[in-house]
């Protein structure tokens, strides 16, 4: 029995370790756009530039593993499309808003889905919501205001690009959850990169701008790369562990972006974003435990 429990502990810590690896890969692509927006790219490049790798990993993996046209199949094609729609349009204006705004406040904002998740599984996934995830669900949104400031001198616009995001994020989740476990995940990620990759590139080809450095080109070649690294790690995380033991871990995004903008953009959160963040990170936490006890009652 103790060796059962140290080999069930052994693989729900290499399920954390493999969730903070994804995330880093998340973080070095927010903190590389950003790099390369300020140095005048272009947005619709960088998120075409985003899926091209990605699609093009996907579908070799998806080739070497089974030569047929069943692969590229789903009976759920629609949803397997529309989550590829959700995660192509939140990253682009993901893209769009960091030429604006810190970060930190875009990570904050983003990072509000889960609570959204909460909200929506209701109506969408017909899950009983009980008093206190509603109460969590309420305080987090109260955070996301004391992010955004809508009523602030210095409130931009863009913001509310990243409230869509997270909604859209949200939905992404949703879906990935309803659909896990009957369309392969080498098919999701196929369809994800394809998705993305088909319809900028359009919008990349009309505002191609070439990297002036060799360092921009490595950075956008690896948007990509790490953006397929960090969706298959995070997927087989959840082989190890289960979701609830992971969403805590999810959280180290935020941190990996404030080192990040202090190191390379020498940027330090103001008090109402870390105050907004620390709320949005608690009523998440808050719907983690509710939803931790409700699995083990």
């Amino acid at each position: 029995m103790a060796i059962a429990a140290q080999a069930t502990q052994d693989r729900a810590a290499l399920g954390i370790l493999m969730t903070l690896g994804a995330y880093f890969f998340f973080m070095l692509i927010d903190t590389s756009v950003k790099w390369l927006v300020l140095a005048g790219l272009p947005a619709f490049q960088l998120a075409f530039m985003r899926y091209l790798p990605h699609f093009i990993i996907s579908t070799v993996l998806l080739l070497r593993k089974d030569m047929s046209w069943s692969s590229f199949q789903s009976a759920h094609m629609g949803l397997v499309l529309l989550r590829g729609f959700l995660l192509a349009s939140a990253t682009l204006f993901n893209f769009i808003t960091l030429i604006y705004l810190p970060l930190t406040v875009t990570g904050s904002i983003m990072f509000s889905a889960p609570i959204i998740v909460c909200a929506l599984s209701w109506p969408l996934l017909g899950e009983r919501v009980g008093p206190w995830r509603w109460a969590a669900i309420m305080i987090g949104f109260i955070g996301v205001l004391i992010v955004i400031r809508p009523f602030d001198a210095d409130f931009h616009w863009i913001a509310l690009l990243n409230v869509y995001n997270a909604v859209s994020l949200a939905l992404y989740s949703i879906i990935t959850r309803k659909i896990s476990g009957v369309v392969a995940a080498e098919t999701m990620q196929f369809y994800m990169g394809a998705f993305g990759a088909i319809t900028l590139f359009p919008l990349a080809v009309v505002s191609w701008t070439p990297p002036a450095t060799t360092l921009d080109w490595v950075l956008m070649v690896a948007l990509g790369v790490w953006g397929w690294a960090g969706h298959e790690i995070f997927s087989r995380a959840h082989s190890y562990a289960p979701a609830n033991t992971l969403m805590p871990y999810t959280y180290s995004f935020l941190l990996y972006l404030a080192v990040a903008s202090y190191i390379v953009f020498n940027g330090i959160p103001d008090g109402y974003t870390l105050l907004g963040a620390s709320i949005i990170v608690l009523s998440g936490l808050v719907i983690w435990w509710r939803a931790l006890r409700k699995e083990t009652e």
